[in-house]
This record gives structure tokens, sequence and C-alpha cells, in this order.
């Protein structure tokens, strides 16, 4: 059944909102050390690669004079700010703006800095060190170029963990990408822990509050509801993670949709009830906005299923603070 927006009487559906949803501390932290900036200083302001992985806020952003670019050789020299985005760089993205004499402003998610930092520890202790991410994601790329070449092995399936062979199995570490599926990255830990029970891993979980937080609401709701979208951008890794829970949950139909015009309405014609949640750098207008796309073609009746309650907050970098010396 396919309902349009004209049909006289709207069928009835019940909205299950995922709650927490949507920005998390890093991403809030990441868009206001942008808009600080160009309060601040004026526009232009560099930002290097896109703040973070929604193409509403980078729009946005673009329009109040940021300038997205995705090396530093696009940045000319001089003393504009450019900004590093939120889901961290190479050593040699820093050391290459010191050289050049460019106002860098990091605005690293706090939580990726802790993973580059155990890095760093395991690697002056001598020990080998497996990061379970995903290949070429941002983050990734970052934290494996906080070391030397071939200091850092990649492992990105259960099949990777059991065909990895260590240089001393005594002497080894892991850290994780933390925007990852929480039951996925548990099975490969489970994997390395096995082979290998010698295998050092961070004191407090890599993979981020707000990520475990996000996937946890998503497993309540998705076993109840016919469809499930996620608001998020292809290219984001934890909303892409938020659309495998929602399946791996049970429920029949589940997508990811940057904004309302993206809804492929075949998939979503006769349903009657339908969940919610929104990708860690999704802003709350356009949850919103297909909320609305919906309401124009059913009778809809919204619902929050809470699971966890978030206070979490990181300060601006230190160039952007309030109290910071103009």
């Amino acid at each position: 059944m396919s309902v349009s927006p004209e049909t006289a009487e709207k069928p009835p559906l019940r909205i299950y909102l995922c709650a927490p949803r949507g920005f998390c501390a890093g991403v809030v932290r990441a868009i206001d050390a942008v808009e600080r900036a160009l309060e601040k200083y004026g526009p232009p302001v560099y930002v290097r690669h896109e703040i973070v992985h929604n193409k509403y806020v980078v729009e946005g952003l673009r329009r109040k004079g940021a300038v997205f670019v995705e090396e530093l050789d696009e940045v000319p020299d001089g003393d504009r700010p450019v900004i590093f985005s939120a889901h961290g760089v190479p050593k040699s993205v820093p050391d290459e703006a010191g050289r050049r004499q460019l106002f860098a402003i990091d605005a690293t998610c706090p939580l990726v800095t802790k993973v580059h930092r155990e890095a760093t520890v395991h690697f002056k202790r001598g020990r080998e060190i497996v990061l379970v991410g995903h290949r070429d994601h941002p983050e990734v790329i970052g934290t494996m170029g906080q070391l030397p070449a071939n200091a850092v092995t990649l492992i990105e399936t259960a099949d990777d963990a059991h065909a990895f062979v260590p240089r001393d199995p005594n002497q080894l570490a892991y850290v994780t990408q933390t925007t990852l599926s929480i039951d996925d990255t548990a099975e490969i830990v489970a994997i390395l822990k096995g082979r290998f029970p010698a295998i050092l891993g961070p004191h407090k979980e890599d993979i981020c509050y707000a990520t475990t937080n996000r996937q946890e609401a998503v497993k309540r709701v998705a076993p109840d509801v016919d469809a499930l979208i996620v608001v998020g951008a292809p290219n984001s890794s934890n909303s892409q993670r938020l659309r495998e829970v929602a399946e791996r949950a049970g429920c029949r139909t589940a997508a990811l949709v940057q904004r309302a015009d993206d809804i492929d309405w075949s998939r979503f014609g006769n349903i009657s009830s339908l969940g919610i949640t929104a990708g860690a750098s999704a802003p709350e207008v356009l949850v919103e906005e297909i909320i609305d796309a919906f309401a124009a073609r059913y009778e809809i009746d919204v619902e929050t299923v809470s699971t966890a309650q978030e206070s979490v907050f990181f300060p601006l970098p230190r160039d952007l603070r309030p109290d910071a010396a103009e």
C-alpha cells in the first residue's frame, strides 16, 4: 500500500523515538568550535575534513564562512584558523601545521584523544598494538597515524582476529575505534583474548558512551516496530552501526536516511509502528523534519523510549574559550 499526503483518511502510525539520539558531546564541541572561531576571528575559517559526518551541518557552517578542505596544502599561508575535525588526525597533520606556522585548533573528540594516548603509551612500553576498526575511516587513519608505520595492525572482522599472528603474544595490546558495533567488537575482542590471554585492553572501553547508548536504545525499540529509520549520513560510522543493530535486533525494515526527501516511501507505505533514531552527528531538526513527513501521510502518535540520560560536556578547545586571550 502506498499512502499519499492527499489521502482523506490517514492511517494511524505509532512512532517510537529512541533516546538518547543525535548529537553527542564531541559533536557539539566540534560544531561549536567552528561557530566560535567564525565569531571570534571572522571568515574564512578552514576546516580539515568534514567537521562531523553530516551534510546538513557542513553546509550550514559553509554558509557562515567555513571552508572545508581535505588536506592542509589547500590552506593558504597566513593567520587564518584551521580546525581539525572531531574524528582526529594523524600526527603528521599538526606537525605540518606547526612547520607552516598555521593557526591550528584541534577539535578532536576527547574520547578519540583518549584512544590516541592509550596507543602511544602501549607503543612506548614496547607492545604491538591491534586496532579494531574500519579501514579508511578518518578516526582509524588518525589513530594509526599517531605511531610509526607498521606499529599498529588493523583488525576489521572476526576472521581478521582469527588470522592475526603477533610478533610476541606476550607483548600485545588492543584499542578500538569509538563508533563501532558493541556486539561486533565484543566478538572480536573475545577472539583476541581467547587466542592471546596476555593481551592488554583499555581500562575503560574505547567505544564511546554515545555510541553505546544509541545502540542500546535501538535494541529496545527495533524488535517491536514494523520499520526503523536512522537519521544520518552514509559516511557516518555510528549511524551505519545503528542501522545494522536494528536489523540484527529483528526489525524487518531499517533504513539510513539523511533528509525527509530521501525517504523511499515504497518501504514505509504499509506500517503501523515506526522507530526513529539519529546518529551522533545528526541534528534534531532533521529528526523533526522526518516526523513531519510521516505526519503528512499518517495520523501519528509519538512516544519517546529512553534507555539512558546523558549529561556529558566537553569544553571548547583552549583558544576558543571565553577566557582565552584575544
